[in-house]
């Protein structure tokens, strides 16, 4: 069972979106095995996105992620990240695929409503900024043996 962070960004906390972008993930078949409303602080930011600074857009980034309220979330799933990425949509939302969550709900290339981790190793990387590992509850979901079989690829 692969694991992913989400986060919904202040954009999509603001719009009043939680919602509905969850149950995106939800109807999918993923499941949602931690959750959090927070405030992120300027140095967890930085962490979160200590492989972008240096680069001219790192200021924006830290300023958009800690301006307001964000859920942050650990999504799990077969295939979570990749599944997770396709439901997203493309980073600017004016490009993103209708039926994806940017595609519906954005238009900005700044505001993008939702962060997702790019792989396995990120995703390991991001989860553990967040969440300890006792504050995650299992993968499992009662319905998960008609979402996928348990040897699916």
């Amino acid at each position: 069972m692969e694991r992913t962070l989400i986060i919904l960004k202040p954009d999509c906390v603001q719009r009043r979106l939680i919602g509905r972008v969850i149950q995106r993930f939800e109807e999918k078949g993923l499941s949602i095995a931690a959750m959090k409303l927070m405030q992120i602080s300027r140095s967890l930011a930085e962490r979160h996105y200590a492989v972008h600074e240096g680069k001219p857009f790192y200021p924006g980034l830290i300023e958009y992620i800690t301006a307001g309220p964000v859920v942050v979330m650990v999504v799990a799933g077969p295939r979570a990240i990749a599944v997770c990425r396709k439901l997203m949509g493309k980073t600017f939302g004016f490009e993103a695929e209708p039926g994806s969550i940017r595609g519906d709900f954005g238009a900005s290339t700044t505001y993008n409503l939702v962060h997702g981790s790019d792989s396995v190793e990120s995703a390991a990387t991001e989860i553990a900024l967040y969440f300890e590992p006792d504050q995650i509850l299992g993968d499992r979901l009662p319905d998960a043996a008609w979402i996928s079989k348990p040897n699916e690829a």
